[in-house]
């Protein structure tokens, strides 16, 4: 004969049914929770050091304007550059000034980059750059000077960087000596056109075009590497600087 559970059974049944969706709700929400706080922590982890990584290159950035004095600066200058973790090393540029027949003159400026993972700092024909082809922006512009409208004068700076060692690693402190000597060229009156070579022409031609320049770009020489050229409009008398720093690197 089947027996109805009695009023006191039932109530204590239901009870252990529910501690029991108690406890194991309890342990759900746990598991949520550390869930959510390892993901949190895992975000924060990466935003700090993305945001160290970014105030390293500023220091970069800042070390090499004040190392790196092409106008300014004659004879022997020594300055730091200093990065937890990156790599400088010279690059091969060029820079040139053209006229409506052609290549005027040539000099071989090179550059100076840093790298570090997403992270990239250059020195280029006196600009410095900062960011990778896609995403770069000018900290300081390239040292060209023009007349603005039509006619008046052209002058052009060309910092020799020279071929100086690499040197990377982790808490890096370096100086940058530098012998710097100028030789100016007076190329008279012409229809002239600056062409700035760079793996980052996107800021340079945005900064030509608000100057007042009418920009393409173009691999002169056939090398892999854009050219910046601005054209001029009207006859300007053109100037060429070149600022030879013969840089060494001393770890």
């Amino acid at each position: 004969m089947s027996r109805v559970p009695s009023e006191r059974a039932r109530a204590t049944a239901t009870s252990t049914d529910r501690a029991q969706s108690h406890v194991v709700g309890v342990v759900l929400l746990l598991g949520v929770t550390v869930i959510a706080m390892g993901a949190l922590t895992a975000t924060v982890g990466t935003v700090v050091e993305q945001n160290a990584a970014a105030a390293d290159a500023d220091r970069v950035a800042n070390d090499l304007d004040a190392a790196l004095d092409p106008v300014e600066a004659t004879g022997r200058h020594r300055g730091h550059v200093s990065f937890a973790d990156g790599r400088l090393s010279a690059a091969s540029r060029d820079l040139r000034l053209l006229d409506d027949d052609g290549v005027v003159q040539h000099v071989e400026t090179d550059a100076l980059v840093f790298e570090a993972g997403r992270n990239r700092i250059a020195f280029v024909a006196g600009a410095i750059v900062r960011g990778r082809p896609g995403s770069a922006s000018l900290r300081d512009p390239p040292l060209v000077t023009a007349s603005r409208g039509d006619g008046g004068v052209l002058v052009v700076g060309a910092p020799r960087v020279g071929d100086p060692n690499a040197v990377g690693g982790e808490r890096v402190s370096l100086t940058l000596a530098t012998n710097v000597s100028h030789e100016r060229f007076d190329h008279g009156d012409g229809h002239w056109r600056v062409a700035i070579e760079t793996t980052t022409p996107g800021p340079f031609a945005r900064w030509f075009d608000e100057t007042g320049a009418t920009v393409e770009r173009r691999d002169i020489d056939d090398d892999g590497v854009t050219s910046v050229v601005a054209s001029y409009d009207g006859e300007r008398s053109a100037y060429l600087v070149v600022h030879t720093l013969r840089t060494e690197v001393e770890a």
